[in-house]
């Protein structure tokens, strides 16, 4: 048997994967949700295995189709990759990262100036994203999430520890008393909803666990609730070393110092098969060396 798939096939394969949809894969695709199926159909009828299960109208990888995917996406940014250089080769190598919003703005921006300097041969294409990296729209070449995580066919390393306490703005203090973790109730709370659980956590470990602010507001994005902070709206949850450059300069305070409560670190995540690429390699090894250096 020839042991090349249909190419058609797996690159629309891996789309409707992603995407978790026949219909969704279709409009990214420009075809008819009917060609998708066929060449699905085609694709399994030449593996032999079943990659999706069907039931009502919706569509869900099998455990060999999850298994496949990762392969699949594998080899498909290698032909990418190696597309991109062939066809540019005089021009400067570009780096697509991927990272949650809060690190790309508070931690990653600010040091980037240091990485270029280093490393001006190097373009970066910088994306942000609080999704699992099996869910993202576009392939990347290094991914930034807090882990450790499930993250098949690609090799991650821990490189920023992260602990969080509770931040305000100096001027709030000034209203509102905060000597205590029971003054808490006192104020407004802002919550996360990509970081659900941050709050109660804390309460708990601070010994107040049933406490009931004055109020709470939430917001979809971490990085909304700490600008709410800047803003003076509320206490938040703040991450460090992630806000120490807004306590450095006085924008946030932290009032109380304990309990200082680890959360998960930060790690690279970057695909298996492109490892040995020196542009990921340099950008891998300068992220471990910033979290050294301002620790």
């Amino acid at each position: 048997m020839n042991a090349y798939p249909p190419l058609n096939g797996l690159r629309i394969f891996e789309t409707a994967a992603r995407l978790e949809s026949f219909s969704a894969a279709a409009n990214e695709l420009h075809v008819t949700h009917g060609a998708v199926s066929k060449q699905i159909k085609q694709l399994e009828d030449w593996l032999g295995v079943q990659l999706f299960e069907r039931t009502g109208g919706r569509v869900k990888l099998t455990d060999t189709g999850w298994r496949y995917l990762v392969q699949v996406q594998d080899g498909l940014d290698l032909i990418a990759n190696a597309t991109s250089q062939l066809l540019q080769p005089d021009r400067q190598r570009r780096l697509s990262i991927n990272s949650t919003p809060t690190f790309a703005m508070y931690w990653l921006l600010p040091r980037l100036a240091d990485f270029r300097a280093r490393h001006p041969d190097i373009d970066l294409h910088i994306v942000t994203s609080d999704r699992d990296i099996s869910r993202l729209d576009a392939p990347f070449d290094i991914a930034i999430r807090r882990g450790p995580g499930d993250w098949p066919g690609h090799l991650a390393k821990p490189f920023l520890e992260e602990w969080e306490l509770p931040l305000c703005h100096p001027a709030l203090l000034k209203k509102i008393p905060l000597t205590s973790p029971a003054d808490l109730a006192l104020h407004t709370l802002l919550y996360a909803d990509t970081r659900p659980t941050a709050w109660q956590r804390w309460l708990t470990l601070a010994a107040v666990p049933e406490l009931k602010p004055a109020s709470r507001l939430h917001f979809d994005r971490f990085s909304l609730a700490l600008q709410a902070a800047l803003d003076g709206l509320g206490v938040v949850l703040g991450p460090l070393p992630m806000a120490q450059r807004e306590i450095d300069a006085g924008r946030l305070v932290a009032p109380l110092s304990l309990p200082i409560v680890p959360v998960r670190d930060y790690c690279w995540i970057a695909p298996r098969a492109a490892i040995d690429d020196t542009a990921i390699n340099a950008f891998c090894q300068w992220l471990e060396q910033q979290a050294v250096m301002h620790q």
